[in-house]
């Protein structure tokens, strides 16, 4: 289990929001690539970057400044996603050393691109499923589906993907701890190891995601953590020490 150090970016800088929303945005850095090395020296095993511009758009919108950020990390590992609705995009961050392209509203609207994908680039595609109330948002959570994720996770289950990223999309960036409950009924229903996103705050947040699963670890890959780490409230070194204790 690994805790994952988030960083969004719109026009190039690395921002947060709260519950997705690009008017609610909070600047904590004009130089994304200095962030990453920041993480990357402070050990984390694995980088997460969503471009949010990219997300709202449907294509990419920071594709450069990313392939600067993922040379910067080196051996760790980097996975992306916000616009990835093609395999020309997928082949592209894969050319540039991502380690798995985060797929979302492409593969809720058409799941044969999702499958296409993951046969094309096995254990290196995640399924990214952010919900409202247990129902599937899309389009950088602008659109709010009736689909039921856990649904969506057990059909991802027949697929290679290295994984589910789950968000409850209204305590991202909240700062109100993680939906547990939610993210251990998607993981063990369907099956798929699942990476929890969305109010991770602080080490009781981690304590408690880590007794949660402690009947299933092989299911939890780890968290993604954000707004947490930039405002101090969580310390990564010591997240990653009780994730490992």
């Amino acid at each position: 289990m690994i805790l994952i150090p988030a960083i969004d970016l719109k026009e190039g800088k690395c921002v947060r929001l709260r519950q997705g929303r690009m008017a609610d945005t909070t600047v904590f850095s004009d130089d994304p690539v200095n962030m990453a090395a920041h993480w990357r020296d402070l050990g984390c095993r694995r980088l997460h970057i969503v471009d949010l511009d990219g997300a709202f758009a449907g294509v990419p919108r920071n594709a450069e400044l990313i392939r600067d950020m993922v040379a910067q990390m080196g051996d760790v590992p980097v996975q992306v996603g916000g616009g990835i609705r093609s395999h020309e995009v997928i082949q592209g961050y894969v050319e540039a050393g991502v380690s798995a392209a985060i797929i979302g509203t492409r593969a809720i609207e058409d799941p044969g691109f999702l499958a296409e994908a993951a046969e094309r680039y096995p254990e290196q595609i995640i399924f990214g499923l952010d919900a409202r109330d247990g129902k599937v948002a899309t389009e950088g959570w602008d659109k709010t589906s009736t689909l039921d994720a856990v649904d969506l996770a057990r059909e991802a289950q027949k697929l290679p993907i290295a994984g589910i990223v789950y968000t409850d999309i209204d305590r991202d960036g909240m700062m109100s701890g993680l939906n547990i409950p939610a993210t251990l009924r998607l993981a063990v229903e369907s099956g798929v190891p699942v990476i929890a996103s969305g109010g991770v705050t602080t080490l009781e947040d981690l304590s408690k995601l880590k007794e949660a699963f402690v009947d299933r670890p092989d299911l939890l890959m780890g968290a993604i953590t954000g707004r947490a780490i930039y405002e101090g409230t969580l310390d990564l070194q010591a997240g990653q020490a009780l994730l490992d204790a």
